[in-house]
């Protein structure tokens, strides 16, 4: 830009754009620290993209997630925990579960939970996953926790682990499993969710969001609003199961049939936990029906939840209730090795 004052090549003197004074007067009010506020927050937010792509990347195949535990890892570096997540639950709150109820699990065995796919429930590579996760680590005993419908899941891939690999797990604990679709309260919701994937509908995050606020509305009893703002948003975030994961749970929870594979568990022991006042499975209904369908690995029925808020699959919340539970059934089951073992109780 010329200098005012300086002549042009027609004789005329510059004289300064008012425009260009009013951006400069700007500019030079602009100060340092706006200038480096505005500039954090961009970074901040390219990170946060950043993290967001690398998440999702990350969950397009399934995956088993340990949890650090000292002294599982020490005294039982040959077995595992698996913990198989309920319907909608992201692998952060599956290790959450697994942190929160750790002084009842980490007796008996190490920490994982399998964090399914964003790509959709697949259960040959759920198989996969823990076949090569206890080959990499030499793993001989298995102890299945099934989260809710991973109570499901965790019979049928039991079963195919023996069928296919002749891996014999040792224990399945169903915390408030369904039996099948019929043991789901509110069926308004679920055949219209598997209708559309079925259909090869895929419903977009705008109808998401009104669906898991609406769910938690009408389930309010069990809820805070503050819970259910939380878990709303929660659902909505980055690290959330996307939303052809929670089509293709829906569609296995439907189409779910326990009877196929009774008789194939080998000398798997059984137990179920529940509440009576859950009011998203019948547990009258699911917890009879799993006792007379696997009665020859059904070792308890009789142990409930009682006073657990939520009332459906809530070790997270609740590990208080579940723990002692937990703990009772694995002592009675699976008793601790007495005198000379390397395990102290100092």
């Amino acid at each position: 830009m010329p200098y005012e004052g300086e002549v042009s090549p027609q004789g005329r003197r510059w004289v300064p754009d008012a425009r260009l004074l009013l951006e400069a007067a700007a500019l030079k009010r602009f100060s340092r620290r706006s200038f480096l506020a505005g500039a954090g927050a961009s970074g901040l937010l390219a990170a946060d993209m950043l993290v967001t792509r690398d998440v999702q990347s990350q969950r397009r195949s399934t995956r088993i997630l340990t949890v650090p535990d000292d002294f599982a890892d020490a005294y039982y570096p040959d077995a595992s925990w698996f913990l198989f997540p309920g319907y909608k639950t992201s692998w952060e709150e599956a290790q959450w579960i697994l942190n929160t109820m750790r002084g009842a699990l980490n007796k008996r065995a190490r920490l994982a939970a399998v964090g399914y796919s964003n790509l959709g429930l697949n259960i040959t590579e759920v198989v996969n996953a823990i076949t090569d996760y206890i080959a990499a680590e030499k793993i001989t005993k298995l102890f299945f926790y099934g989260h809710s419908f991973g109570g499901m899941l965790a019979t049928q891939v039991a079963a195919r682990l023996l069928a296919l690999q002749g891996v014999q797990v040792q224990f399945i604990l169903l915390d408030s499993s369904p039996y099948s679709a019929h043991d789901v309260l509110d069926q308004s919701w679920f055949d219209g969710v598997v209708f559309l994937y079925e259909s090869g509908v895929r419903f977009p995050s705008t109808l998401r969001g009104g669906y898991e606020l609406g769910e938690r509305i009408i389930h309010k009893d069990e809820r805070s609003w503050r819970q259910i703002l939380n878990q709303t948003l929660e659902q909505l975030s980055p690290i959330a199961p996307s939303n052809v994961l929670v089509q293709t749970e829906s569609a296995y929870i439907y189409h779910f049939e326990g009877s196929q594979f009774a008789g194939h568990l080998g000398t798997a022991k059984m137990a179920y936990i529940g509440n009576p006042k859950d009011g998203t499975v019948d547990y009258e209904t699911a917890s009879e029906t799993w006792s007379v369908v696997f009665k020859d690995n059904m070792v308890s029925s009789n142990l409930q939840t009682t006073g657990a808020a939520p009332a459906h699959a809530s070790p997270g919340w609740n590990p208080q209730i579940y723990r002692p539970l937990v703990k009772e059934l694995l002592d009675e089951y699976f008793p601790l090795p007495r005198g000379g073992s390397r395990v102290s109780i100092f």
